[in-house]
């Protein structure tokens, strides 16, 4: 069962970003799976405030008769639990409640992430940055990452250009990478104009 929230909600934030979905119930008391989007679901645990929205894809199952999604949560306690996170809110006090979410999206505000160390950048602050290589030839904008498990690598997209086929992939490492510039919205690559 949800019990209702105060009647003073927060806006939603102009800067969310989409770190997980949550899966389904954990336990009875009314703790809750999330599968986060990041290896290292940091993001999760510093915010004391999830923002919820409904699943793109229609097709997640969620109990008969559930209400509408809280508009955010509360977290009380969150923590990891092998490969998912797990969570609860004081507003959620049953296993039904918990199951209730399935399927939600959970947006946290990025100005809530932890500090990224040194050269470290998180994905979100990635995308649309310009990529120029070390001849001030533009090759494009960053529209993805790919993660290979070993680094990453980055999804340029050349301006004017579409679909998958016309991306650059460049890795992620300092052997390419010369220079992330989040303030100039720029990265520098040693990368030619013909790869």
């Amino acid at each position: 069962m949800t019990q209702p929230t105060s009647a003073a909600e927060p806006a939603w934030p102009d800067d969310a970003v989409e770190v997980g979905r949550i899966i389904g119930a954990w336990g009875v008391k009314g703790w809750f799976k999330v599968q986060a989007f990041a290896t290292d679901p940091q993001a999760l645990f510093s915010s004391r405030r999830w923002f919820l929205r409904p699943p793109e894809e229609p097709r997640i199952s969620r109990p008969n008769g559930a209400e509408a999604f809280p508009p955010y949560l509360k977290i009380a306690e969150s923590r990891e639990h092998g490969e998912w996170v797990v969570a609860r809110t004081l507003d959620v006090i049953d296993r039904s409640g918990a199951e209730a979410l399935r399927g939600a999206r959970v947006f946290v505000s990025r100005a809530s992430f932890p500090t990224a160390g040194a050269d470290e950048f998180y994905w979100v602050d990635l995308m649309g940055l310009a990529v120029i290589n070390r001849q001030d030839e533009p090759l494009g904008q960053v529209v993805g990452l790919i993660d290979t498990g070993a680094h990453s690598v980055l999804r340029v997209l050349p301006e004017g250009a579409q679909g998958e086929a016309a991306e650059r992939l460049i890795p992620f490492v300092a052997q390419y990478i010369d220079e992330v510039s989040l303030e100039q919205r720029r990265v520098r690559v040693d990368w030619g104009l013909d790869f």
